[in-house]
């Protein structure tokens, strides 16, 4: 919500009351500097008083729209992860507490059957374990821990792991901005380049505003990205040293079980 209330600032009309806010005679003296285009310059003036979302995304060029599918994808991340990083889908206590008594009880199916029905981190990291004892005559506590970690391990790798796309957009966006800013600049100067003598403000200020904007929207796209990224990567180290206090009671009560 933050990159889309910021992407609709940006949208609002710029500089409606500029006019007002003008020093008199200012427009006056930018139409004879632009070389007294008369009509022309002014109609060019008040057209780009006020500029929508879509003529700001057309001043950009293409990469806005690469932008925003950035900033879609980001926000999605962002339910996503508020939704999926929960002690609720990564290790329940009710599920923690049913495991442990079934476990100490001796009802390894019931366990089994429980960690099928709850599909969550924790029930990977039990049936890895109670898969080991069901194939294992004699099985060693060494191996039983052994078993345990190398699971545990994996699942804290994918738990951390899927918060780095939201830190693969906030670097990605920025750079997708800079390249908007170096197309921009490109298109300005060629202006210039291409015919010294025709060559007019108005397109070279063109150019100029899609270097600006496509750099402004980089920004406004990683930045809020940057941020959940950080937050969300706290919120699951935390997750991950829940999982490993849930796992230790289900490796003790295993093994209290011998």
């Amino acid at each position: 919500m933050l990159i889309v209330a910021i992407a609709v600032g940006l949208g609002m009309p710029w500089s409606a009351d500029c006019r007002a806010a003008a020093p008199p005679g200012a427009v006056t003296e930018v139409v004879a500097e632009t070389g007294g285009g008369g009509d022309d310059a002014t109609e060019d003036m008040s057209v780009n008083r006020r500029m929508s979302i879509r003529q700001i995304i057309k001043s950009g060029g293409w990469l806005m729209y690469v932008l925003s599918a950035m900033s879609v994808l980001a926000l999605a991340f962002v339910i996503y992860f508020l939704v999926v990083l929960s002690e609720g889908q990564i290790a329940p206590r009710p599920l923690r507490r049913e495991l442990v008594e079934k476990i100490r009880a001796g009802d390894l199916d019931d366990a089994r059957r429980i960690c099928e029905y709850h599909s969550c981190p924790l029930s990977s990291v039990a049936l890895a374990a109670l898969d080991y004892r069901r194939h294992v005559a004699e099985a060693e506590p060494g191996m039983v821990r052994d078993v345990i970690e190398g699971e545990g391990s994996r699942q804290a790798e994918s738990i951390m792991g899927q918060t780095q796309y939201l830190l693969d957009i906030a670097v990605i966006s920025p750079m997708v901005g800079l390249l908007g800013t170096v197309f921009g600049m490109l298109r300005a100067f060629s202006t210039v380049a291409t015919d010294i003598a025709s060559a007019k403000p108005v397109a070279l200020a063109a150019g100029v505003s899609q270097a600006l904007v496509t750099t402004a929207y980089g920004l406004i796209v990683g930045i809020p990205a940057m941020t959940f990224y950080a937050y969300f990567r706290r919120r699951a180290s935390k997750l991950v040293s829940l999982l490993e206090l849930a796992s230790t009671d289900v490796l003790t009560a295993m093994l209290s079980r011998r």
